[in-house]
């Protein structure tokens, strides 16, 4: 399904109200010649229209690690995309958690040096713990993108993210995707 030559570009959501919209960020990497593969985490797969994406991209929308031996469905990533990144996926994935196929993907494309780009999608309460701003600062430190700050999102109050998910600036993370990928 994926054309000869096709750059791979995985997009993973966490579980969170805004993966509701992760299939506008799939349509703006389609139209920048990425070919997508969705991943989501188990809680991002209660938020996402599981079959519509996979209608999207043409590949199936995994959750789960595949079983030993099972061929892998998905071709090898190129790039990531984490978006949304709920607190919780930052601040396992800053410290090297991988207990979601989620997070493993993620932890071994950033051992393989692939792009990474990532928006957190979280609250007020949340994003002021300090563990939560050290793995941003941590995961920048490490060469990930972190489109983070009131200039990319501002933060809502707890049960507020609600009224801001088409407010999401998906572009972003494809500009800065373009950015962490441009022939230099």
């Amino acid at each position: 399904m994926t054309p000869a030559g096709a750059r791979i570009l995985y997009v993973i959501a966490c579980g969170s109200p805004a993966s509701r919209r992760v299939g506008r960020l799939v349509t703006l990497a389609q139209q920048r010649h990425w070919s997508v593969c969705v991943v989501v985490t188990p809680d991002g797969r209660k938020f996402v229209d599981v079959p519509g994406l996979a209608a999207q991209t043409g590949h199936p929308v995994r959750a789960d690690y595949k079983n030993p031996g099972d061929p892998d469905v998905l071709p090898p990533a190129d790039a990531m995309i984490v978006a949304p990144a709920t607190a919780n996926t930052i601040n396992k994935w800053a410290a090297g958690i991988t207990d979601t196929l989620a997070l493993g993907l993620v932890v071994e494309a950033q051992g393989k040096g692939l792009p990474i780009v990532t928006l957190p999608f979280t609250n007020t309460a949340l994003a002021g713990h300090p563990a939560f701003r050290e793995s941003v600062a941590r995961l920048r430190g490490w060469g990930v993108r972190v489109l983070f700050g009131d200039d990319v999102l501002a933060l809502q109050p707890p049960g507020g993210g609600e009224q801001i998910i088409d407010q999401i600036p998906w572009h972003l993370t494809l500009d800065a995707l373009d950015e962490e990928t441009a022939v230099g």
